[in-house]
């Protein structure tokens, strides 16, 4: 009994794939070494045959050319010699497995298998001994390299308990077979059915037949193209004693097998390298005919499309080539002005507008400060002359900077005036009479004309549209020798700011 442990133990262990197991053998390092590289020239540190080191005449060169390119086809191809053994003889699909299997049973002592009779103590049971010899056949088939299906057949030799005789067991069952073929070392678990019976005299077990399920798992190791071992570890489920149509009978077994297989494809010999003509580039520009666009004309090599092929033109000489020039017959004039379009640019009324951004590209602009970005002539409102020149109605504090209230209409009017026309840009000056100090009065003005502009600024008028200078006495309009002339030179003006050029 402790024996069945065991082996049951023992299953349940090499069910895992034991992937560690798949070394790669030493034997085949050296077969390798000297397998030419994807040049036909051996690896460095390979060994050299004592024949082609001594060879010295042609002759003896090309014999030893030959022999190479022999052993190249029969051991670098045919086996595999340029993978690696634990890649070399993986599963493949549609391979046949042939062979033998021997090993052992370990029978449940309470087994099924006797041909009941009433005369007999136990109706004739007799149990089995512990260990049975097992041997059998076994084909498979394999249309997936992880799938396939098997046969078998074999018979085993158990001895009885009580030493009276040896009964012959005998088996048929198939199964499927899942395995990880990827390696020349294969896990696989299978599972399936068949019958388990035996055959013997009355006097030992007579003869009978139960049905059986089995289940296990092992190693597959594949040496060469045609033959493998194989490891299987499995439980062969049966009746139990007593216990009808249960399968509850657990008869470990252990094998081990030698198979022969089929169906591998054949390696072809890898083709030998041919020479590539050298292709042609009828213009001599250094791109081959079939990577160049214009292959009769050269390259200009020049920073632009250097890789078409083709040749640039620039025909207007403007320094833009003729498929990213606009105005290819034309030259760009550079003007600031739409430099990257290849074209001339136009200004038939000579206004500074170019045509394009000319509302009235054969009529002038008057530059009046009013309206002068739209290319046309124009005249300036009458409501905004009123408010050009010297301002009447502004008045300020003495020497101060205090606008008066009086001036207070006259400032609203200004703000209205400017709201209406709000392209009108205006610059205020300040100016004083000549008494005093002439730095005082350049100061003082340019701070009235800041008053003027806050105020303005304060009832809504944008700040940028408003420019300031303080003049003091420098820009006179009357005499200074006179008390009227003095109040003169003390005013504000308004000057309308025309487009810079």
């Amino acid at each position: 009994m402790n024996i069945r442990l065991i082996g049951i133990a023992t299953l349940c262990s090499l069910l895992v794939p034991a992937q560690a197991l798949a070394g790669s053998p030493e034997d085949d390092s050296t077969e390798s070494s000297t397998e030419p590289d994807a040049d036909g020239e051996p690896e460095a540190g390979s060994s050299v045959e004592a024949g082609a080191s001594l060879s010295l005449g042609g002759d003896g060169a090309e014999a030893s050319g030959d022999a190479k390119a022999e052993r190249s086809k029969r051991g670098g191809h045919d086996k595999r010699t340029h993978l690696p053994w634990i890649k070399r003889w993986a599963p493949e699909p549609m391979m046949g497995e042939w062979g033998i299997y021997g090993g052992v049973l370990l029978p449940n002592p309470a087994h099924e298998l006797f041909s009941p009779d009433l005369s007999r103590p136990d109706q004739g049971f007799k149990p089995l001994g512990p260990v049975a010899p097992d041997l059998g056949l076994r084909g498979g088939f394999y249309p997936l390299r992880f799938f396939g299906v098997e046969a078998e057949a074999g018979v085993m030799l158990p001895r009885l308990e009580d030493g009276s005789g040896n009964p012959l067991m005998y088996t048929v069952r198939g199964h499927l077979v899942g395995q990880l073929g990827l390696w020349s070392v294969t896990p696989f678990v299978l599972v399936g059915a068949g019958a388990l019976g035996v055959a013997s005299s009355r006097d030992l077990l007579g003869n009978d037949v139960d049905p059986a399920l089995h289940f296990g798992g092992g190693l597959k190791f594949y040496i060469n193209r045609y033959v493998a071992l194989r490891i299987d570890v499995r439980d062969v489920v049966s009746y139990k004693q007593e216990v009808e149509n249960v399968f509850i009978g657990h008869n470990p077994e252990f094998l081990l097998g030698l198979t022969i297989t089929t169906g591998r494809k054949k390696d072809q010999p890898k083709p030998q390298p041919q020479p590539r003509a050298k292709p042609s580039d009828r213009d001599g520009d250094g791109i081959v005919d079939e990577s160049d666009a214009c292959p009769d004309q050269a390259e200009t090599v020049n920073g632009y499309q250097d890789t078409d092929g083709c040749p640039e033109s620039d025909q207007d000489g403007d320094g833009f080539y003729d498929d990213q020039d606009s105005c290819p017959a034309e030259a760009e004039t550079v003007n600031g002005y739409q430099d990257e379009d290849g074209c001339p640019e136009s200004d038939r009324d000579g206004d500074g507008f170019y045509d394009d951004q000319d509302s009235c590209p054969d009529e002038p602009e008057t530059d009046n400060g009013y309206q002068d970005e739209d290319g046309c002539p124009d005249e300036v409102p009458r409501e905004v002359q009123e408010f050009t020149g010297t301002i009447k109605g502004i008045t300020f504090d003495n020497n101060q900077a205090t606008i008066r209230s009086s001036s207070t209409p006259t400032l609203d009017k200004a703000v209205e005036v400017l709201k209406a026309n709000p392209d009108i840009r205006i610059k205020i000056s300040g100016h004083t009479d000549s008494k005093g100090d002439r730095n005082h009065n350049l100061d003082l003005s340019s701070r009235r004309a800041e008053s003027v502009k806050n105020y303005l600024v304060e009832h809504g008028i944008d700040e940028s549209r408003i420019l300031t200078e303080g003049l003091g006495p420098d820009k006179p309009i009357d005499s200074n020798d006179t008390k009227a002339g003095r109040a003169n030179n003390r005013r504000i003006e308004f000057e309308i700011v025309r487009r810079t050029k």
